[in-house]
């Protein structure tokens, strides 16, 4: 049960995924959540670094959309300047969003990356569609809202039971 909540890879930022290794592996599109995963949920807008990662994904060949929970207006003004196409009220873990995603990206599953920071919406959403899936840490837990911190207890729990049966260990985000 709790295997669907293990990403395929963990890391701190977007900044440290290895872009040449996915393409490696025919990734072609990332699929990527908004708040605490680009920047904190109060940041308005992208951060110079964040443009500047943007663009050299862009450059490297990969499509980009954002699946968020959040509204449209919060995802829609983040997205736009950023020339991002966007999938608002998403409601992950459901699948409908990320197969909008997909259909956006003009891709298959297995041809997508799902970047997130949070193991009850991005990374089981991502995993039960058959997307490659990263989690990242959280830019900035001090402003989420009470549904994430509600999926932030229930992903502790879940992390003992990983740990537990020695699915999980602290030293491998990278």
């Amino acid at each position: 049960m709790f295997e669907r909540l293990l990403p395929n890879m963990r890391v701190n930022s977007v900044y440290d995924i290895n872009l040449e290794e996915i393409a490696s592996h025919g990734i072609r599109g990332i699929i990527t959540d908004l708040d605490n995963t680009l920047v904190g949920a109060k940041e308005p807008l992208a951060t110079p670094e964040l443009v500047a990662w943007l663009a050299k994904v862009k450059s490297a060949g990969f499509q980009v959309v954002i699946v968020s929970n959040n509204n449209k207006t919060r995802v829609g003004s983040f997205a736009s300047p950023l020339q991002i196409p966007f999938v608002h009220a998403a409601r992950k873990p459901s699948q409908k969003a990320f197969r909008k995603a997909l259909a956006l990206l003009g891709l298959e599953a297995g041809q997508t990356l799902m970047i997130g920071d949070q193991m009850m919406t991005d990374v089981l959403g991502g995993n039960r569609m058959g997307l490659y899936t990263v989690l990242v840490a959280p830019i900035s837990p001090g402003d989420e809202g009470m549904m994430t911190m509600v999926n932030r207890r229930i992903e502790r729990f879940a992390l003992a039971r990983l740990r537990k049966r020695g699915l999980w260990y602290e030293e491998e985000t990278k």
